[in-house]
């Protein structure tokens, strides 16, 4: 198997299981405490990593990064600090199996903000893409009666909203991440604790206004802090050996993961139903992901 894609399903399966085990590890703690804990852990993981790297010449320094960029940067952190607590709230209003498939949405989300600030144009299996992604939606939300009801339920159910927020705070995340990884030219090893970092003091007023003790289950923690520096690890890996049209898709086969571990191991209702959702979600992001490798070809020829 090709290396890449060997770290993309990796990837995909650390990211499962981590989703997975927020909804069943951690009830009761809130977005914020579990930002700010497993983020501590997950930096010194990461450092290792970070100091075996690190290149001084190719980090760019505060002066030349600018006032933008380093609020390009901040706000990247900080967004995803809020979408992690969106989706721990979504997590605990509903089932990991219906949340999963809607929080992987990210790239239709991605779409209109690349073409309105970055000159992206939308491809016709892009298009196709986020009809899938829709169609899914409504799969997840599917209990029969009328045509709409599904597409009501989506708009009124609770954890609904709150995955598509999340949704929608990554994909302006992944938009930061892409401009900092690429335009502003910082190395991996060096923004991914910057952003585990940046992430956890944005959400800790929050969290400390309501902290509860968290010292006995700290090994809980300390797994879930290996989970996401594994993940990180991973799929960034993973985006640097392979077209992240072959990246992309692998790697978001997580939320098939995550709905059959809530299936399985929790029961969950309607697994079947939630499975196709999955399936679909993953299917909509691929298509969006080729579109966009078509766009870049395009430009490249």
């Amino acid at each position: 198997m090709d290396p890449g894609i060997a770290y993309s399903v990796l990837a995909a399966f650390v990211w499962g299981v981590y989703i997975f085990a927020l909804k069943r590890y951690f009830p009761g703690y809130s977005g914020a405490v579990l930002t700010v804990v497993v983020n501590a852990f997950a930096v010194v993981l990461y450092l290792p990593v970070t100091a075996i790297t690190y290149d001084p010449k190719t980090v760019p320094s505060l002066a030349e990064l600018g006032a933008t960029g380093v609020g390009i940067v901040a706000g990247t952190a900080a967004l995803v600090g809020v979408a992690l607590i969106l989706f721990v709230d979504a997590l605990d209003a509903g089932d990991v199996s219906y949340v999963a498939p809607i929080n992987k949405l990210v790239p239709v989300f991605v779409l209109p903000i690349e073409i309105l600030f970055l000159n992206q144009f939308l491809t016709g299996i892009q298009v196709l893409g986020v009809a899938v992604a829709t169609v899914a939606v409504y799969v997840a939300n599917y209990e029969g009666g009328a045509f709409l009801d599904p597409l009501r339920r989506a708009v009124r159910s609770r954890p609904a909203q709150l995955a598509l927020a999340s949704a929608a705070c990554y994909a302006v995340s992944d938009v930061g991440k892409r401009v900092a990884l690429q335009e502003l030219g910082i190395p991996t090893s060096v923004f991914v604790p910057v952003l585990f970092v940046g992430a956890a003091l944005a959400v800790l007023p929050v969290a400390v206004r309501d902290w509860p003790g968290v010292r006995g289950d700290l090994p809980k923690f300390a797994a879930a802090g290996a989970l996401v520096a594994l993940g990180e690890h991973v799929t960034s890996t993973a985006f640097g050996l392979v077209p992240a049209s072959v990246a992309s898709p692998i790697v978001n086969t997580q939320a098939i993961v995550a709905v059959v571990l809530g299936g399985v191991v929790l029961r969950e209702a309607r697994f079947g139903t939630r499975l196709v959702a999955a399936v679909l979600a993953v299917v909509g992001v691929s298509l969006i992901a080729l579109g966009d490798a078509a766009a870049l070809r395009a430009l490249v020829g």
